[in-house]
């Protein structure tokens, strides 16, 4: 008999934070200038292919405050800002540890929490997920980070790595996530998967086609109703 899911594990970017207003509100404040939306869309495009180069190996493995860096200093003149000096560069660089959380997020993984170990399993790196967390008062048991296994989703590392970690099989390991392409790594290391529904994750104009995908173990509609249907 397989033993019960004990421990859920959250995609960050994009499932419990919203990185796409949260970015387009805090550059709207301070440059005003400039197409918030296309900014945070273009310096998340960076993303996958910053990450890409320390999968393939092209780069040894480097935390994602430093990728983001890159991917920032590279857009700037794009926008008009070639100009920023060093401390608006790294002020601007740490939007990402200021990201607010979806309004279900806290009172989600509250409920979770009383039933389940909670824990981030995000490719941000532990600072990054430790400031956001605290500012946004996500309650998490565990803080897990691609940067404790040295590899980026999605690498199986990672997600064996939650296992390894608790001291459990894969299968008492539920990850939650916005993002089927993540679930679908997940689940091919024996993971439980659980999506959740981001429709406004790229904005108002781009809204995400969030059908359900029946490979999945769970389908919600936003974390507490994740909570709901596990009985927490």
């Amino acid at each position: 008999m397989t033993a019960p899911i004990s421990i859920l594990v959250f995609d960050i970017f994009g499932t419990v934070v919203d990185w796409h207003g949260s970015i387009v509100r805090e550059v709207s404040s301070l440059y005003p200038q400039v197409d918030a939306d296309a900014f945070a869309l273009a310096w998340r495009a960076g993303y996958q292919p910053a990450m890409q180069r320390v999968r393939s190996g092209e780069i040894g493995f480097v935390k994602l405050d430093a990728l983001h860096r890159g991917i920032l200093d590279d857009i700037l003149p794009r926008f008009g800002l070639a100009h920023l000096a060093e401390a608006e560069r790294a002020h601007l660089n740490r939007v990402w540890h200021r990201l607010d959380a979806w309004p279900d997020s806290v009172a989600g993984l509250t409920r979770l929490k009383t039933r389940f170990t909670i824990a981030s399993l995000s490719n941000g790196n532990i600072g990054l997920l430790t400031n956001m967390a605290k500012r946004a008062g996500l309650p998490w048991d565990c803080v897990l980070s691609a940067e404790v296994f040295r590899a980026y989703k999605p690498d199986p590392r990672t997600y064996l790595g939650v296992a390894e970690v608790f001291d459990v099989s894969p299968a008492q390991v539920m990850l939650v996530a916005a993002h089927q392409d993540d679930l679908d790594a997940a689940r091919a290391c024996g993971l439980a998967t659980a999506y959740i529904e981001r429709p406004l994750e790229f904005g108002a104009r781009r809204v995400k086609d969030v059908s359900p995908d029946a490979a999945n173990t769970w389908h919600a509609r936003d974390l507490v109703h994740l909570a709901d249907q596990l009985g927490c």
